[in-house]
């Protein structure tokens, strides 16, 4: 059995994305970009309202109390939010969405008996919390520096989930192609708390026609109670009664409160809205 070495690169393969779609944005302009400015950058009241703002961001999922106790470790992952000012108030209103891995087993095995080891394939187990939560969150729309607080309603799904694919060229680059998948064992947990953090803005076009009016570099913390629920350790799935199926006993499975404490790091993309 061998564990994965790259938990975290899918956070950085996607924050790579993020910062291309970014500088695709702010080369990106209406019309009347066309007109060169002179003279000093535009100030706050010259450039278009605020609207919304997408945060992306790499998460530590830290497992608190019974939690800890039963999965050790950390988890990691990303996290997306979404989010709009209601009206002229400093108070926008989201959506935030994250996947947390805390858990990882891959076996490179024989397709078959019948085959034996001529067709090898990869069989990886992962153990996984989807987090989809609404977001009220303070904040100001300007400035250099624009700290937050929020709170946070919505619930948890853990899941434990095996596919199967043919063998990679590597370690570094995964060419397999997923033959079957399957859940293994689910569950859901009613979840909310709080965060806070700090958005420093590190580039603001002096051009107030362009869409993207401010990128951001994303530090934050999110406390997030959970309910009791029931999930797997990490470790590889076995049928050893030989039935063909995973009964329940065969499971090494936990119970416990879900609570996660969540250091974050990431970009804020800050988006113009229509003319007041």
């Amino acid at each position: 059995m061998r564990r994965s070495s790259s938990r975290f690169s899918l956070i950085r393969a996607l924050l790579a994305s993020l910062l291309g779609l970014a500088a695709a944005a702010l080369l990106t302009t209406t019309p009347a970009a066309a007109q060169n400015r002179l003279g000093a950058p535009p100030t706050d009241a010259e450039r278009p309202p605020i609207a919304g703002q997408i945060n992306v961001r790499g998460t530590v999922g830290v497992p608190q109390g019974s939690l800890q106790d039963n999965i050790g470790g950390v988890g990691g992952g990303v996290h997306l939010y979404l989010g709009g000012w209601i009206r002229q108030s400093p108070v926008l209103a989201g959506v935030d969405i994250g996947i947390l891995n805390y858990g990882r087993t891959s076996d490179n095995v024989p397709f078959s008996r019948t085959v034996g080891p001529r067709i090898p394939v990869d069989v990886t187990t992962t153990n996984n919390v989807l987090e989809t939560h609404l977001s009220v969150r303070l904040q100001p729309r300007r400035g250099r520096l624009r700290p937050f607080i929020e709170g946070l309603v919505g619930f948890k799904y853990l899941f434990t989930r095996t596919s199967l694919s043919d063998e990679d060229l590597g370690d570094d680059v995964d060419t397999g192609d997923n033959i079957a998948s399957s859940t293994n064992f689910d569950d859901f947990a009613f979840s909310g708390g709080a965060g806070a953090g700090l958005d420093v803005r590190v580039y603001q076009p002096d051009d107030p026609t362009k869409r993207v009016q401010a990128v951001s570099l994303h530090l934050g913390v999110q406390y997030l109670l959970g309910q009791e629920a029931e999930y797997l350790a990490e470790g590889a799935l076995t049928d050893d009664n030989g039935n063909g199926e995973l009964d329940r006993s065969e499971l090494d499975v936990r119970r416990s409160r879900t609570t996660l404490l969540q250091p974050q790091f990431g970009v804020t993309i800050q988006l113009a809205g229509d003319e007041e």
